[in-house]
Order: structure tokens, then C-alpha cells, then sequence
């Protein structure tokens, strides 16, 4: 049985890293920082302050990379004005969100290096351009060539140092303390090509822009406080957009996120009875629910008051739902765990509020996606 001092510093560890990562789509850069940072340390913090087992530590530290690598990729549709370089980081986030899935299913970790997160560099990148340039300012050209050096040079180098090789740098360090020369060298390498990229780019703006641009009144509020009657007939046509049909992409992909996701989790929670498919049509059978209930909603003029606001009543909403199911099931000779799937509710309501909320943010600032 682990101490009590040992749990709380677990807690501690988890409740933090399923906090701090919602601080990224207000503050992009300084949020995603503090993740990666505390991902990097947390199995320190374990081994060095507490007695407690390491062995599923690989899953459970894949499952929470991918969930604050979520939250990255919803603010995206939040804030980021180049358009394909929004493009660009879907395709690097679903990417590896695949490799992790398959990671989590097989338990081979050559998929890590396979699929390696390029989009979590991709994303740093764009942040600290934003910090001092308008991001428009990056080509297509230089946004290809930005993720192909993250790939080749960050990440192929990492994903094979700690999945194939499964070195730590610390010890690598301690056995041959001249090996910090290595990785001095390494970063001036990264640094040098950092520098060649910006070399053309225009004179920076005065101060940094670390907090992300504001979400419109008339997206965050009632339609009453658009502020013109040009904002308020493009609010309409934008709600007219997410409920004119039941089955769309944007239906798809929070299917494919949320599933993946689940599915991943699903691989770490020791009391999980199902597979990954049925926790995948679970997931779904829900998403179709709550995206008719939206565009019901929408249909009938509701707009919410705040995120919070959408949140909570979906998540009623949902818990609800589970609850019949538990009714329900056993008359059809099935189960399913409350607990679990209340948690699995949790992430599904979290990252479905987000979506749709940014999702609009993202049709507002670039029209209907081709």
C-alpha cells in the first residue's frame, strides 16, 4: 500500500498536468512551456520523492502528453491566423495522436519513432514568431521547410533516443560528463538554423504578444452583444454553418479526436473492461448526441454565456446519459464502469466544449474551410 506522502505527491503531479495545459489557448506560449516542462520533470519528481512502481509509467506519460497535446491543437482553431500553417499542425498532431493509438494497442515503441511529435516544436516555432512578428509573415515554403528541420534534426534524434534507444540524458551525462559538450554543440546547431530561418523576415514589433487575442462578444455571449450589424449577420451565417447538417467533417473530427483519445486513455485505466473499439463507438454514440443537441440548441437561437457555461450544462448533459446507460445495460446483459466512464466523459465533454467553441473562432476568422 503507498504512502500517503507518496499519493500526494502523485496527485499533486496529475492534477497538475490536466490544469496547467488549460492555460494554453489564453496564454499559448508560457502554457505549453510549463506542460512540456512538466512532463520532462514529473518521472523525476516520482523517482526522486516517492517509493511508487514506475512500470506503467510509459503509458501514463504518453496518455497526458496527448492530452495537453490536444489542448495545443484546439487552440489553434482559437487563435492562429496562417492559414496553412493551421493546416499544416492538424495534419502533424493527427499524426502522431495515430502513432500514439497504435503505441498504446501494440506496446511497440519503434511507432514512437515512427510517429514522431513534430507538432508540439511546430507549434513552439509559430508561437515565438508570434511573440514579436504578425504570423502571416511565414511562408508556405518556410513553414514546410521549418517542419521538415523539426523532424530531422529535433525529433528523429529525441524520439530514437528515448524510445529506441531508452537512454535518459541525465545519466547519460553522469556516466561521461563530456557528453554535455555534445549537446551544447547540438543546440548551437539548432540555434544557428533558428537563425537562418528569421534572417529575412520583417522588423519585429515593439513588447511581445504572449496572450492570445480575444474571443469575440458575439461568439462568447448572447447575439445581443454583437457589436454591429455586420457582426451579427456573420454570427448568424456561422451558426446557420454548424447546424444545417447532422454529418459533417467537422462531426468526423471530433469523433476521430475524442475517440483516439479514449481509446489511449483507455490503455492506462486499470479498471477499462472494453476494447478500443467499443470504447471508440461508445465515444461516438455520445459525440452524435451532444453535436444534435448543439444544432438543436443553435437552431432555436441559444448562444451560451461563457465556455464554463457550455461546459457544465454539457457535461449534465452527458452524465446524465451515463447514468441511463448503467440503467439500461444490465437489462441487455452489459455493464460499464461509472467511474471510468464518467472520466471518459469528462475528457470527451472538455475537448468537444473546446472545439466547438474554437471552432467557430476559426470559421469567423477564415470562412468555411475548403
Amino acid at each position: 500500500m503507498p504512502d500517503t506522502s507518496d499519493m500526494v505527491i502523485f496527485w499533486t503531479v496529475i492534477v497538475a498536468r490536466f490544469l496547467i495545459p488549460l492555460s494554453i489557448p489564453k496564454y499559448p506560449l508560457p502554457g505549453i512551456i510549463a506542460s512540456l516542462l512538466l512532463d520532462a520533470v514529473d518521472r523525476s519528481i516520482f523517482q526522486q520523492f516517492t517509493d511508487l512502481p514506475m512500470d506503467g509509467y510509459q503509458g501514463y506519460d504518453k496518455a497526458l502528453d496527448i492530452y495537453y497535446l490536444a489542448i495545443t491543437y484546439l487552440s489553434t482553431l482559437r487563435d492562429w491566423s496562417n492559414h496553412f500553417a493551421f493546416r499544416l499542425s492538424r495534419f502533424l498532431f493527427y499524426y502522431r495522436l495515430i502513432g500514439t493509438a497504435l503505441f498504446e494497442v501494440t506496446n511497440l515503441r519503434l511507432l514512437l519513432f515512427i510517429f514522431p511529435n513534430v507538432f508540439e516544436y511546430f507549434f513552439i516555432f509559430y508561437e515565438i514568431i508570434r511573440l514579436k512578428w504578425d504570423p502571416l509573415v511565414l511562408t508556405k515554403n518556410k513553414l514546410v521547410t521549418v517542419t521538415v528541420l523539426i523532424w530531422l534534426f529535433v525529433k528523429i534524434p529525441q524520439e530514437y533516443w528515448i524510445h529506441i534507444a531508452e537512454m535518459g540524458t541525465i545519466d547519460w551525462i553522469k556516466e561521461d560528463p563530456s557528453n554535455v559538450t555534445i549537446l551544447v554543440a547540438w543546440a548551437a546547431v539548432l540555434l544557428l538554423m533558428a537563425a537562418w530561418l528569421l534572417r529575412d523576415l520583417p522588423p519585429a514589433r515593439k513588447g511581445f504578444s504572449f496572450a492570445a487575442g480575444p474571443i469575440p462578444s458575439f461568439l462568447s455571449d448572447s447575439e445581443e452583444s454583437a457589436g454591429t450589424l455586420w457582426e451579427l449577420k456573420r454570427l448568424k451565417i456561422i451558426n446557420k454553418l454548424l447546424s444545417e447538417k447532422l454529418v459533417t467533417r467537422e462531426l468526423v473530427e471530433k469523433i476521430v479526436l475524442v475517440s483516439l483519445l479514449s481509446v489511449i486513455f483507455a490503455r492506462i485505466l486499470p479498471g477499462v473492461r472494453a476494447n478500443s473499439l467499443q470504447v471508440a463507438a461508445g465515444i461516438s454514440l455520445l459525440i452524435v448526441i451532444n453535436t444534435a443537441l448543439s444544432q438543436w440548441l443553435v437552431r432555436r437561437g441559444t448562444q451560451w454565456k461563457s465556455i464554463i457555461q457550455e461546459f457544465v450544462v454539457m457535461s449534465i448533459v452527458n452524465f446524465s446519459l451515463v447514468l441511463l446507460f448503467n440503467l439500461i445495460l444490465p437489462l441487455l446483459n452489459g455493464s460499464i464502469d461509472v467511474l471510468d466512464t464518467l472520466f471518459f466523459i469528462f475528457l470527451l465533454t472538455l475537448n468537444v466544449t473546446l472545439y466547438d467553441r474554437y471552432r467557430r473562432m476559426h470559421i469567423w476568422g477564415h470562412g468555411r474551410e475548403h
